[in-house]
């Protein structure tokens, strides 16, 4: 199983967890296996068909954007970060 760490502005989602564990053997089948396990959490990554714009996701510290999108490899024991895009700032 792969470790899909889960950033504060998710835990909520993930019942407080830090971590959490989902297999699959691509992006797309980790994401899916996320989903079934952890429900509200894979709802806020991915919608059944791509990572929501507004989510990063990383594999052993690759962004999958740049390295296959939902088909990138994911091996057994890789480490997925779910980083969520934070805005803020000034108007003026």
């Amino acid at each position: 199983m792969s470790t899909v760490r889960v950033p504060p502005v998710l835990r909520t989602e993930a019942g407080g967890a830090r971590e959490v564990e989902a297999s699959g053997d691509t992006v797309r089948a980790l994401l899916e296996d996320l989903t079934s396990r952890v429900p509200a959490l894979g709802d806020k990554v991915y919608d059944g068909s791509a990572i929501l714009p507004y989510v990063n996701v990383y594999v052993d510290g690759e962004d999958v954007r740049t390295s296959g999108g939902l088909d990138a490899p994911v091996s057994e024991d890789a480490t997925i970060v779910l980083l969520p895009a934070m805005a803020g700032g000034s108007s003026r």
